[in-house]
């Protein structure tokens, strides 16, 4: 009977994700929102029962990716799709605007297909055991999940900030690209409580609990472009520089100064765990 626990809790997971959807197209975008959240919940647990448990297995990995399939990659770009939609609520219709609504409408369909390849990849790639290779899929979820919870708690900071139709389609190709990429990132889960294994990961969650104490919603809308940008700096390193600076380049085209609210925690991040880093040597 054990054996099954974990199984059920990913079944959770994927009716989450389903029902996320229908609350989504019913006009629920922000209980949908939560929806997603619960489903980050059941995703953690299952694999947390399976360990628990000692019942890890086969089908529960091929279980997983199909209920992420659709909670973390389809469920993303119905609320890409929702939130370009809804920043042109306020234009003046016409057949320019009935054109460009509709082209930047369909750039999120990019996210679940590249969903679907980096799950597959995942599955079968060796290499991420203890970090990821690519933008993970929960991680591009919570992106939009932000950018969903700022449009209802934080409406003029989105209008402001994020309420531009052309930036949230150039997110959804850039972060599409990046599921697919070989960019390392750096683990959000939490497999030990040692500081220099899990260095990166500490500071990226101070630095995200301040700016949430400080600035409430809007700061977590930053927390998926600081991860991304941290673990791009790490990536530059091998020569790939030109990753690091043109997201770089592309955020303070797109957001002007409200990007450095993402790059300089990203930097002191950074700095902070080198400056420990040498300590410790």
């Amino acid at each position: 009977m054990k054996k099954h626990i974990p199984n059920l809790i990913t079944c959770l997971n994927v009716t989450s994700g389903a029902l996320a959807i229908y609350m989504a197209f019913n006009g629920n975008l922000l209980i949908a929102a939560w929806l997603v959240i619960l489903a980050m919940v059941f995703d953690f647990f299952d694999g947390f029962a399976a360990r628990l448990l000692h019942v890890k297995s086969d089908m529960g990995k091929e279980l997983d990716s199909l209920a992420d399939m659709v909670s973390f990659g389809v469920m993303p770009a119905v609320m890409a799709y929702f939130l370009i939609r809804e920043t042109f609520c306020s234009s003046e219709p016409g057949e320019t605007y009935y054109w460009v609504e509709r082209v930047l409408s369909v750039v999120p369909l990019l996210v679940p297909a590249f969903s679907a390849y980096r799950l597959a990849k995942f599955n079968l790639d060796t290499r991420q055991t203890h970090s990821f290779i690519g933008l993970p899929t929960p991680s591009n979820a919570l992106f939009w999940v932000m950018l969903v919870f700022c449009l209802y708690y934080q409406p003029e900071f989105f209008k402001t900030t994020w309420g531009n139709p052309w930036l949230l389609a150039g997110c959804s190709f850039v972060l599409a690209l990046l599921l697919i990429s070989e960019v390392p990132m750096f683990s959000l889960k939490l497999t030990n409580f040692s500081w220099k294994e899990n260095s990166l990961l500490y500071c990226f969650v101070s630095t995200i609990m301040i700016g949430f104490a400080v600035w409430g919603v809007k700061a977590l809308t930053w927390m998926i472009p600081v991860y991304v940008l941290i673990s791009c700096h790490g990536y530059r390193k091998n020569y790939n520089w030109m990753i690091f600076w043109g997201i770089v380049l592309l955020l303070l085209w797109a957001m002007r100064q409200e990007a450095l609210f993402i790059i300089i925690p990203a930097y002191l991040i950074v700095i902070i765990v080198r400056l420990t880093s040498r300590s410790n040597q």
